[in-house]
């Protein structure tokens, strides 16, 4: 075979080439704009916007899509909600995060901000707590709380009565609800189902 032909063939090979790369990098391209896959429905996505009274911090974070938790997402939580006395951080069960989604939904505030009262308490804080009344008084506090096994939060919706908050919780049968009237907050865990009222 002279030079020539061998060029010749050469140049047609890589024609041919070239061209099954193209058809291919275009049928890519066609599946990636399927109308039919665009259209399919994107999961879920679980949004919490919250303010924390004690810190002053702010936090504003997608923690879920579809049945799947956001590792990164929920590290971020754990550290917001730390016990604001001595900064211990713990892992709180995201059923947590779920049960605050829900209460706000059902109060028709899905972008609605959530304000802290008390995240996760270190069992120094809930001692503390739990002893600073005067004269051996109650304070409300329980001596093996929720909140130190990171199930629980005790809030305030801004807009919303603290009575219209607890009754969202209440209808939700998701865990323990405390209401406080005079300190207008409520107490939501995901601790057994159970309900109390303090002053």
């Amino acid at each position: 075979m002279t030079l020539l032909k061998r060029t010749a063939a050469a140049a047609a090979l890589l024609a041919f080439f070239l061209s099954l790369n193209t058809t291919t990098q275009a049928a890519d391209i066609r599946t990636e704009s399927n109308p039919a896959s665009a259209g399919a429905p994107q999961p879920t996505q679980y949004r919490l916007r919250l303010h924390h009274l004690h810190t002053g911090e702010d936090i504003d974070i997608v923690y879920r899509v579809g049945d799947t938790y956001i590792a990164a997402a929920l590290d971020r939580l754990n550290y917001f909600l730390r016990d604001h006395r001595t900064d211990a951080v713990s892992s709180y069960d995201p059923k947590e995060f779920d049960v605050l989604h829900s209460l706000m939904a059902s109060l028709g505030r899905r972008d609605g901000i959530i304000d802290i009262v008390c995240g996760y308490r270190s069992p120094w804080s809930n001692n503390f707590l739990r002893t600073r009344g005067a004269g051996g008084t109650s304070t409300g506090v329980a001596e093996h709380s929720q909140h130190m096994l990171a199930k629980a939060i005790d809030i305030r919706v801004p807009g919303v009565s603290t009575v219209a908050l607890r009754d969202a919780a209440l209808a939700l049968h998701a865990g323990g609800v405390g209401f406080y009237p005079v300190s207008q907050f409520v107490h939501v865990d995901v601790g057994p189902v159970r309900t109390w009222s303090f002053r």
